[in-house]
């Protein structure tokens, strides 16, 4: 025991090059992750401004209960779900084409401009991309419709419809995170060996081939590690995006936990409900991260722990 710990000692004192590095990253980590949830605990109180967290009384499960007894809950949990779920079945898969495509352009030059024109996207806030949106799909004078009256059809209210709402949020989202996310697949594929895929050309084996036979599987942990981190987040389906491009007309297809929260709990100062909202989202992608990584695993993967 002695000698282990003496072991463990001296091997720290070698590191302790690399050990200093992680001092910056702790000290974030300490003070802006986990100094702040000690503020969870007003979620079983009831929390004032001018009590204090510590002074506020205790109300055990409350405002869970008030939560889920709310005539909203399941029409929230239904939309926040079913928003999510599209996304994950309608653009996880995009990035990896994505990435895949872009992997088989010999011209880097060419490779370069596609993957920055992709990328883009992802730095513009949701206000903007909400702002475009409005102008590109306004009954009046929106190109989309123009196109529409062009070809003889009736003009759509794409952002006032229940039916279309859901497809433009999910849309949205592949236009502007699809060339983003290929970032990472494209990491992945860099690091292939080169040998694979010579010994594929040698066995006769066509680009199509290669790809299916080659990058795939040796992406795939890659892949299953970010599946499993998108399943956790399946309960947060979008605040900015919803919040910015919701309206009253598609409100009962588009209301999700969060921008419930910001009306309920932030605008009306019940910060004990929000609280304990976002807790309960935080405890469901908790067992889901554990559900889907425990899946991975059974599936011969190493997941993320």
């Amino acid at each position: 025991m002695h000698s282990g710990r003496s072991g463990l000692l001296k091997g720290a004192a070698k590191s302790r090059g690399s050990l200093m590095m992680l001092i910056p990253g702790l000290v974030y980590f300490a003070v802006f992750c986990y100094g702040p949830m000690y503020g969870a605990v007003i979620a079983f109180k009831d929390y004032s401004l001018l009590t204090g967290i510590w002074r506020s009384p205790w109300c055990g499960f409350k405002h869970f209960a008030s939560f889920f007894s709310s005539p909203s809950f399941w029409p929230l949990l239904r939309n926040t779900f079913l928003i999510s779920v599209y996304k994950i079945i309608f653009g996880f898969p995009v990035a990896i084409a994505l990435a895949l495509m872009l992997n088989e352009v010999a011209n880097k030059r060419l490779k370069s401009i596609v993957q920055t024109i992709s990328a883009v996207p992802h730095f513009v806030s949701w206000v903007v991309m909400a702002g475009i949106m409005t102008a590109m799909l306004s009954p009046t004078s929106g190109p989309v419709n123009e196109a529409l009256k062009l070809a003889g059809l009736r003009p759509v209210f794409f952002l006032g419809s229940r039916q279309w709402f859901r497809p433009l949020l999910v849309m949205s989202e592949i236009w502007k995170e699809s060339g983003w996310s290929a970032i990472i697949y494209l990491a992945a594929m860099a690091g292939i060996d080169p040998e694979l895929y010579e010994a594929a050309r040698v066995d006769g084996a066509s680009k199509y081939r290669q790809m299916v036979s080659v990058t795939l599987p040796c992406i795939r942990a890659t892949i299953a590690v970010l599946f499993i981190l998108r399943v956790g987040n399946i309960l947060n389906a979008g605040f900015e995006q919803v919040f910015t491009l919701i309206n009253p007309l598609v409100m009962s297809v588009g209301d999700i936990v969060d921008t419930w929260v910001y009306r309920n709990g932030l605008i009306h100062h019940q910060y004990s409900l929000a609280t304990a909202v976002n807790l309960f989202k935080s405890i469901v992608g908790m067992v889901l991260i554990a559900t889907s990584n425990w899946l991975v695993r059974r599936s011969g993967e190493r997941g993320i722990w």
